[in-house]
C-alpha cells in the first residue's frame, strides 16, 4: 500500500488542465488503478501558444566541449601557452639515432600574444636520420579514409638552415604513417606555410601524432601551429561535421553562449573576454579556462558563436559579463562597472552594426559583412552568487539602463531576481539529482503565477548517468519537458545543460551530458532523442488537456538538515497536447515512466473528423538503466510506426519506460 503525503494546495491559474494539474500539488492521490488513464483534449480551443524558441542550445567550455570537442582543431596546446614552463601535449621525436631537445624559449617571443616560441635543435645531420615535434591531440589525432587535413605552421631557421620541413600523421608506435608533406624552405624571419596532408584507404583510427621533422642540423623557432580535418559547410575555423549534423537534427531556435561559468571566469582576469577571442587564430592569445580547469584557445570566438547560429539557422541569445566572477571579484556598480557595461554595448555592436559603426566596421573586417539579428541579451549569469544584498540588482540597473537607451527593442534577460528594473525575461536554472525529484517537480509551472516577465529555464537536467543521461534521466527529462511545452506562456525558450562531454578518461568536470563524443565518433544520449522528439514534433497551440487515474509512485527526497521529509507521491505518467493551425496535426505527449504497460483512454473533442490511422515516435527501453554510449551510440533510438484505430475516442497502450509523441490528423 503506497503512503502518500498530504499535499496544501498551491493556487492554481485557469483550470485548463484541472485534474492533471492537481497531480503533484494537492492533496489527495490515489494509487495505480486497473482502469485505463483517461485524457480528454479540446482540439478546437487554445490554451496558449507554443514559443517558437522553446527548444535551444546552452553551450560552454566544459568537458572539452570546444577544445577537443564541437571545434574542429586537432592540435592541443597550438601556442605552447597552456604552460610557460614546458611544452605540454608536445614530445620530442628522434628517429633512427637523430639526436635533439626542444624547449620553449621566451627569448624568441611568436608575437605579442605569444610570448614564447618552441625552439627545436637538431645536433645530427646524417642522412636517414630525425628529429623533430610531435603532437598527441585531444586523445589522439583522429584518422579517417580518404581525408583532407589542413595543416599549417609558423617557423624561423637560425642561419644555415633552410630545410626541409615533413609534416605527417602518424600511428603512435610509429609504424604507419597515414600521409605526409613537406616544406622544402624555411626562412630566418616568422613566415606561416600551408599544407594539404590527404589520407588514402585505410582504417579508421585515433591512436595516432602529428609530427614536424627534419634531418639536417640547426635550429627552428616555431610559432602557431594547426591541423584542421574537413568541417561543417567547410568554414575554415569551423566545427566538426558529425556533431553539428546531431545539433542541426535537434532543430533548436536558439544558441545561449558563451556560458555559463565559462563567461564569468574565477576572476574578471579569466572571464571571456570577447575582443581577445577576434581576427586571426595566430594572434589570439586564449586564456585558462580556470572555471573548469583547464585551457581555452578562443578558436571559438564571438564571431565563430555567431556562425554557428548561422549555420544551423538559430537565432544568438548573447550572454554578457556582468561584473562578477565565480570568487568573488566584482566591479561594484557605478564607476567601476562603467568598462564592462561599454564592453557590452561594443559586444552588441559587433553583433548587429553596420559597417558605419566601429565594432561592425570590426566584424566586416574579420569576414561577415552582414549583421546579425539579436533579439536577446542575458546580463551575467548565476549571479544569485553575488552575496552583497542588493549587489546584481545595482549591477543589472546600470546595464539595463545603457543597454535600452541604445537599443530599446532587445529583450534584456536577469540572471537573479532585479526589484529596480523589470527585466524581459528571468533565467531560471535545474539540475536534479534524481529522475523522481525531477518527475516530482515537473508540474511546477501550471501553479506558477503570470506575470509580465517570462522565464527562461536556461540550465535543467536530471543528473542520474555518465557520462550521458541514461533512460530512467530521459523519462524524467520528458516529464519536465512536457510541463514546460504546456506553459509555454510562461516558458519562452528552454536549454538542456551542459551540452556535451568528451568522453575520454580526464576530459570531463561535469557527469550527465546531452551528447558525448571521442576524436572520432559521437552519439545522442536518450535525452538528446527526447529533445529531437519534442522540437521536431509540435504544433503551435497548446490545447487544453485533462486527465485523471493517473497512476503514481512514492518517493521521499532527500534529507534536509535533520528534518526527514514525508514520503511524497510522484506522477508515473505526464501529457501535453499541441495542434498544428495550419494543418490540423495534434501532438499527443505522452511519458510512462513506469514499469508496466498503461492504457489511455483519448477523448479528442471540437473537431468534424479524425483520420483513423495516425503515427506515434516512440523511445522506448526495456531497462531505466540502459543508455547510449560510445560503443553502444543506438542502442535506444526513437522509432516510427503506424497507429489504426485512431478516433475522436480510442484507447491505447503505452509501454514502460516510453515516450510517446502520438500524431492524430484532425479536421
Amino acid at each position: 500500500m503506497f503512503r502518500f503525503r498530504a499535499l496544501a494546495c498551491a493556487p492554481l491559474r485557469n483550470l485548463l488542465f484541472p485534474a492533471y494539474a492537481l497531480i503533484g500539488i494537492c492533496s489527495t492521490v490515489t494509487a495505480q488503478s486497473a482502469k485505463p488513464v483517461e485524457i480528454q483534449i479540446k482540439a478546437d480551443q487554445v490554451s496558449t501558444h507554443v514559443s517558437p524558441a522553446l527548444y535551444g542550445l546552452m553551450t560552454e567550455e566544459i568537458n572539452h566541449a570546444y577544445d577537443g570537442g564541437l571545434y574542429a582543431e586537432l592540435i592541443q596546446n597550438r601556442n605552447f601557452k597552456q604552460d610557460l614552463k614546458q611544452p605540454l601535449h608536445w614530445q620530442l621525436v628522434e628517429g633512427h639515432g637523430g639526436v635533439g631537445s626542444m624547449t620553449l624559449d621566451p627569448s624568441v617571443p611568436f608575437n605579442s600574444s605569444t610570448p614564447v616560441s618552441l625552439k627545436l635543435t637538431i645536433q645530427s645531420s646524417v642522412p636517414g636520420q630525425r628529429v623533430g615535434i610531435a603532437n598527441d591531440g585531444f586523445w589522439g589525432i583522429p584518422v579517417t579514409p580518404t581525408t583532407s587535413y589542413h595543416a599549417s605552421f609558423y617557423a624561423k631557421a637560425s642561419p644555415g638552415f633552410s630545410g626541409p620541413i615533413k609534416l605527417s600523421i602518424e600511428s603512435n608506435d610509429t609504424s604507419k604513417v597515414a600521409s605526409s608533406a613537406e616544406v622544402s624552405h624555411l626562412s630566418q624571419s616568422w613566415q606561416k606555410y600551408d599544407l594539404t596532408l590527404t589520407t588514402a584507404q585505410t582504417a579508421e583510427s585515433a591512436s595516432n601524432h602529428f609530427v614536424l621533422s627534419a634531418n639536417h642540423s640547426g635550429i627552428i623557432w616555431f610559432g602557431m601551429i594547426s591541423l584542421m580535418p574537413p568541417t561543417y559547410n567547410d568554414r575554415p575555423n569551423g566545427n566538426r561535421p558529425d556533431i553539428m549534423h546531431l545539433l542541426a537534427d535537434l532543430k533548436p531556435g536558439f544558441l545561449r553562449f558563451p556560458g555559463g561559468n565559462y563567461l564569468e571566469g574565477n576572476t574578471i582576469a579569466t572571464r571571456f573576454d570577447w575582443k581577445q577571442t577576434l581576427g586571426d587564430i595566430s594572434q589570439r592569445p586564449g586564456h585558462a579556462d580556470d572555471a573548469w580547469n583547464y585551457w581555452s584557445s578562443d578558436g571559438m570566438g564571438l564571431l565563430e558563436f555567431l556562425e554557428w547560429c548561422e549555420d544551423l539557422h538559430m537565432q544568438p541569445l548573447l550572454a554578457v559579463y556582468a561584473g562578477y566572477s565565480l570568487k568573488g571579484e566584482k566591479a561594484a556598480a557605478g564607476p567601476d562597472l562603467a568598462p564592462y557595461v561599454k564592453d557590452a554595448l561594443d559586444e552588441i555592436e559587433y553583433v548587429t552594426g553596420d559597417v558605419s559603426t566601429p565594432w561592425g566596421s570590426q566584424r566586416v573586417k574579420d569576414g561577415h559583412a552582414a549583421p546579425f539579428s539579436l533579439e536577446y541579451v542575458e546580463i551575467g549569469n548565476e549571479d544569485n552568487f553575488d552575496r552583497e544584498p542588493g549587489g546584481y540588482d545595482r549591477r543589472f540597473a546600470q546595464f539595463f539602463e545603457a543597454i535600452k537607451a541604445k537599443y530599446p527593442q532587445l529583450k534584456l534577460i536577469a540572471t537573479a531576481p532585479a526589484a529596480t528594473r523589470q527585466a524581459d525575461v528571468i533565467d531560471e536554472h535545474y539540475y536534479r539529482s534524481s529522475a523522481d525529484e525531477m518527475a516530482f517537480h515537473a508540474n511546477d509551472y501550471d501553479s506558477r503565477r503570470r506575470s509580465s516577465q517570462k522565464v527562461f529555464v536556461g540550465e535543467w537536467a536530471t543528473r542520474v548517468g555518465s557520462p550521458t543521461p541514461n533512460m530512467d534521466a530521459a523519462l524524467a527529462d520528458a516529464a519536465w519537458l512536457v510541463g514546460i511545452e504546456r506553459n509555454s506562456d510562461l516558458v519562452v525558450m528552454s536549454s538542456y545543460a551542459p551540452l556535451f562531454v568528451n568522453v575520454n578518461d580526464g576530459a570531463m568536470q561535469w557527469r550527465t551530458n546531452l551528447i558525448g563524443y571521442d576524436a572520432l565518433s559521437s552519439y545522442g544520449s536518450p535525452t538528446y532523442y527526447v529533445q529531437k522528439m519534442f522540437s521536431a514534433h509540435h504544433g503551435d497551440i497548446v490545447l487544453p488537456l485533462t486527465a485523471s487515474n493517473i497512476p503514481t509512485s512514492e518517493w521521499q527526497p532527500p534529507a534536509v538538515g535533520q528534518r526527514v521529509p514525508m514520503v511524497q507521491s510522484v506522477p508515473q505518467m505526464f501529457f501535453d497536447a499541441t495542434r498544428d493551425s495550419g494543418t490540423g496535426l495534434v501532438y499527443l505527449k505522452v511519458v510512462n515512466r513506469g514499469g508496466t504497460p498503461q492504457s489511455v483512454h483519448v477523448v479528442v473533442t471540437g473537431v468534424s473528423s479524425i483520420d483513423s490511422r495516425g503515427q506515434a515516435i516512440t523511445l522506448v527501453a526495456d531497462d531505466p538503466s540502459a543508455t547510449n554510449s560510445i560503443a553502444e551510440p543506438t542502442k535506444i533510438l526513437p522509432g516510427v510506426s503506424a497507429v489504426d484505430g485512431v478516433g475522436a475516442d480510442f484507447t491505447k497502450p503505452f509501454p514502460p519506460y516510453s515516450v510517446t509523441v502520438l500524431e492524430i490528423q484532425a479536421h
